[in-house]
């Protein structure tokens, strides 16, 4: 298969590209590494990177920022930085590529444990997850040619635990391994409008 990954390059993308990477073309695409350069919260970056592509079978996100602070200290324009980025981002990448993407293709997108199992400081996050969820779900009803969509839901991956397991006390972190499998099991299953939840 023919697989646009957006977000390679970190901890989450590195786990799907390690067990899809060896059986797949995959063409790397991030905000300012990989093959190919793309802002997801801007709908016609999108449009252009798949123009630029050609067509495809599968898209990986792993890609979306979100804020992490109090919640007494946000405004309504440092909330929306979450929603525009890691929401209506991923979302941009499957309303660009509906007429792009070849017959029984599949989009996977990337949320998280947060609005499972919430942290301080972690709101904003915990809803784009949220969202996320509630995308996948709906859309797949309404996925055209047998194009699936579905969303991979990790904790803390055991290689960012150094880096961000302050925020996350008590939290067990989980196995890259595990998460790059829940990669294949959405590009490779037959599943749509799942949350696999690692």
């Amino acid at each position: 298969m023919r697989i646009i990954m957006v977000g390679a390059t970190g901890d989450v993308g590195q786990a799907a590209m390690n067990e899809l990477g060896s059986r797949h073309n995959i063409i790397p695409v991030g905000r300012t590494n990989g093959d190919y350069k793309v802002d997801i919260a801007d709908l016609e970056s999108v449009k252009k990177l798949y123009g630029t592509i050609g067509q495809f079978d599968a898209v990986i996100s792993c890609a979306g920022d979100a804020t992490f602070a109090a919640l007494s200290d946000f405004t309504q324009e440092s909330f929306m930085h979450g929603m525009r980025q890691k929401v209506m981002g991923q979302v941009n990448l499957v309303l660009a590529g509906l007429d792009k993407i070849k017959d029984s293709g599949s989009f996977t997108l990337t949320s998280g444990v947060l609005d499972r199992d919430p942290i301080r400081m972690g709101v904003n996050a915990a809803t784009a997850n949220g969202a996320l969820a509630g995308f996948v779900k709906s859309a797949a009803i309404e996925m055209p040619r047998s194009v699936r969509v579905n969303v991979v839901s990790p904790g803390l991956l055991d290689v960012s635990k150094e880096r961000y397991g302050e925020w996350f006390h008590g939290h067990s972190p989980v196995s890259s391994i595990e998460v790059g499998r829940a990669f294949a099991k959405s590009v490779e299953g037959a599943l749509t409008g799942q949350v696999f939840i690692v």
